[in-house]
């Protein structure tokens, strides 16, 4: 297997930790998204949307963190990321995709740069946006995860699975831009678990060949 990716990229992360958790390699194929690359014509032969990650196994290529970790779970299902009861299965998703479509798009480098660049948009304004977008979206993870009886050690139960491969890079852009998680005491509590693991550690943006 191959992974395109770039260190810093939340969506590859997610991907990475999945791998690892499965104990699957995948060779690393840097895709340097703070340069540019991502819009040469090489990528652009790979990846029609322009995006990491992409993961390529035996000759096919996947595209989109969510599907590649549903494919990674149902091509090898030991240790599993996704519960065996439908309901259960369908809450570990909706958290996931809390992370993947409700905060990450809207804070993404593609729309963060159309902001300061096109619009014309601050950099304290945009700083306002991100930090807006996480804490909304945050603000609804916590209240699921505090309330919820599934909710364990991790985000279900107590083995780390699809949601923690969200939530964990979610957690840690948050980091990077500064935003206060002070009212996320149960995010806090379950980054703070995964982040105790080999697989998470080994996933981490620090800890990848391209890091600078």
């Amino acid at each position: 297997m191959q992974l395109y990716g770039f260190f810093r990229s939340s969506a590859a992360y997610r991907v990475r930790i999945a791998l690892a958790l499965k104990g699957l390699d995948a060779d690393q194929v840097s895709v340097h998204l703070g340069k540019g690359h991502q819009y040469g014509e090489a990528f652009a032969a790979v990846s029609p949307q322009n995006l990491v990650p992409v993961l390529e196994d035996e000759g096919r290529r996947l595209y989109q963190s969510l599907a590649i970790i549903e494919y990674l779970e149902e091509t090898h299902p030991r240790p599993a990321l996704l519960p065996n009861d439908p309901f259960e299965r369908a809450r570990v998703r909706s958290l996931a995709l809390i992370v993947a479509c409700e905060i990450h798009p809207l804070n993404n480098p593609r729309v963060l740069n159309y902001l300061t660049g096109k619009l014309g948009v601050s950099e304290d304004q945009k700083l306002e946006w991100y930090h807006h977008w996480v804490k909304m979206g945050f603000i609804a993870l916590e209240r699921r995860l505090m309330s919820e009886r599934q909710t364990g050690r991790f985000c279900h139960g107590d083995a780390p699975g699809l949601a923690d491969c969200a939530l964990v890079p979610q957690v840690a852009n948050a980091n990077r831009f500064k935003v206060d998680l002070s009212d996320f005491p149960t995010i806090r509590r379950i980054n703070e678990a995964c982040l105790a693991l080999d697989a998470f550690q080994r996933a981490a943006p620090q800890n990848q060949p391209d890091a600078e």
